[in-house]
């Protein structure tokens, strides 16, 4: 692993890895460290470290655990802040749009398209197409190529053929635009192992339980590595606060205001089969409320979301009854099949982090975010959206250096391509040969690569030495064992839960919801892990019994007795 001023450079982010950050971040002062292992903090550790900063970055969970997994997996510009004239935002959102997709991470962040039905005959038709008509001029205004077609108008006919399940009397037309999606959770590991790869000493399961103060000055954490046990402090020139949701009671812990509120607002989404109604694109539909996505998702359809407050338990956000059936009524206006219980195969709720102003509600707060020096050596960045992480990191880590001494060079994380990027376009080409060379399917050698991309090759080396690692896992027929493997020894994967629910996305895409396919995971990342029968025993009924709650607390009527139901689970046990 990467150490402060060392040249040797590893992209390996398994346990050895993780001892020898905790060590660092003990035995020395570091310039920056971020509290907060989502796509802002783990966006900032990189933006800091490619700076030539020492960093650290302490994560209480897991990579992606709290609202970066749990998105609607969309890489957008936010179509819907049009209408709210946020011009500023959508703009920056397309041109990061554009970065992600060409240079940063093309092997995650794939173009989608989108069906827009329309209802009404000539007034929406105009006042639509003019608002996606700058959608596209403000996707090439960032100086490259937006990397995606542009908006295209539809006949009643036309969108019939793009999608035959449309019910005939939902619409008198339409549009198709593109978008981009990425497995967000996935994203924010890579990000987090090429901030390690450029020396940020990273550690997940580390709490954060309060500030160390000179005077009024932050100089540092407690913190509290929930796999050990132990207890220590690690001192900074300038602490980072991207917490997301948590950031009021984060600053708390300075014992100071916060200068701006973070309210959470719960969206879910559900994932239904791809074979349960025919489109050869995605739908975006408007609700009284919002707008409601449907988004190809491999061998399955993501239906989402909602926008409704959250004052209960920010680790585990509940879907509720009524959630579910919301969902599902808005999709089957459009639907000649309607869609029901039976047919969703995984719920999902997330906790969107909005700034709170004067709007009561979630659906109007704002998507900007802001950066603030709350007390001299912590900055705080709250708000803002998933697709311009890297805008909200930068501007972090500018506040960070502006305290510091000396000339610190500009981010530069424009130009910083994620692990496995630079020459995915070419492993793509050679796709068929790679499959013929390994023995293994093609198909399988397209999966692998748009997940790790030319990092694949670390994959396949484990299959040639282990060729039963090429078995699919139970019940998760589009997952093989030695992605298991390789994200205990080289994603940072400490507990089941971790590679069900992050590393894959086994948790919301199997019917079972992972259960057939715990035991046999829990066994392979044993192996990397070190874990005797009674761990694996444990990992497993702890994984089972979160299944077990999520599904009880989608059966409620509301958000508080589904969240009871949701916390009956234990989490994650560790030492302490």
């Amino acid at each position: 692993m990467a150490q402060g001023n060392s040249v040797t450079l590893s992209s390996k982010l398994g346990p050895e890895e993780r001892a020898a950050a905790i060590l660092a971040l003990k035995e020395k002062e570091l310039d920056i460290l971020v509290v907060g292992g989502g796509i802002v903090g783990t966006g900032s550790a990189l933006d800091a470290a490619t700076r030539g900063l020492s960093v650290g970055l302490l994560e209480a969970r897991d990579f992606a655990s709290g609202t970066s997994s749990r998105s609607s997996k969309l890489v957008h510009g936010g179509i819907r802040y049009l209408e709210q004239l946020d011009f500023r935002l959508v703009r920056e959102a397309l041109i990061e749009r554009g970065l992600l997709l060409q240079r940063l991470a093309p092997h995650l962040v794939k173009p989608v398209k989108f069906l827009y039905p329309l209802t009404h005959r000539v007034w929406e038709r105009a006042y639509i197409g003019a608002g996606m008509l700058l959608y596209d001029i403000f996707s090439w205004s960032g100086g490259r190529p937006p990397g995606v077609p542009h908006h295209r108008h539809l006949t009643k006919s036309q969108m019939l053929r793009a999608m035959p399940s449309l019910a005939n009397d939902a619409f008198t037309g339409g549009l198709t635009y593109y978008d981009a999606q990425v497995d967000d959770a996935r994203y924010v590991a890579n990000l987090a192992r090429t901030a390690s790869f450029y020396g940020t000493h990273v550690a997940t399961r580390v709490r954060v339980e309060g500030f160390i103060k000179v005077g009024e000055r932050v100089v540092g954490v407690h913190a509290h590595d929930l796999e050990t046990g132990e207890k220590f402090e690690v001192r900074a020139k300038q602490v980072v606060n991207a917490t997301g949701v948590w950031t009021d009671e984060t600053q708390s812990m300075v014992g100071e205001r916060g200068q701006f509120k973070v309210r959470a607002s719960k969206g879910i989404h559900l994932v239904v089969p791809r074979d349960r109604f025919q489109s050869n694109g995605g739908v975006i539909l408007r609700t009284e409320k919002s707008v409601l996505f449907v988004i190809p998702w491999g061998r399955h359809w993501i239906i989402g979301t909602t926008d409704t407050d959250w004052h209960l338990d920010k680790a585990h956000p509940a879907a509720t009854a009524a959630d579910i059936d919301y969902v599902l009524e808005h999709v089957n206006k459009i639907l000649t099949v309607p869609l029901t219980r039976e047919d969703v195969e995984g719920v999902y709720a997330g906790l969107r982090p909005l700034l709170a102003g004067e709007s009561e509600q979630t659906s109007k707060l704002s998507r900007e975010h802001l950066v603030a020096h709350s007390v001299p050596g912590l900055v705080v960045i709250a708000g803002g959206k998933w697709t311009t992480y890297r805008v909200m990191a930068k501007d972090a880590i500018d506040a960070a250096v502006s305290a510091l001494d000396g000339r610190i060079p500009a981010s530069t994380t424009q130009d910083i391509a994620l692990l496995g990027a630079e020459g995915y376009q070419a492993a793509w080409n050679k796709r068929g040969r790679i499959a013929s060379a390994f023995g293994v399917h093609r198909v399988r050698i397209e999966h692998l690569l748009n997940r790790y991309g030319v990092l694949t090759d670390e994959l396949l080396d484990l299959i040639k030495a282990r060729p039963e690692l090429q078995e699919p896992l139970p019940g998760a027929d589009d997952y093989i064992q030695a992605e298991v493997i390789y994200a205990a020894s080289h994603e940072g994967a400490l507990h089941l839960e971790d590679v069900l629910a992050r590393r894959t996305r086994i948790s919301i895409e199997a019917w079972d919801r992972g259960v057939s396919a715990a035991p046999v995971a829990a066994r392979l990342m044993a192996e990397v892990l070190g874990w005797d029968d009674a761990k694996i025993q444990r990992e497993v009924n702890t994984y089972l019994k979160r299944v077990e709650a999520e599904r009880a607390s989608q059966q409620e009527p509301d958000d508080e007795s589904a969240d009871r139901v949701r916390l009956e689970a234990p989490d994650i046990i560790t030492v302490a």
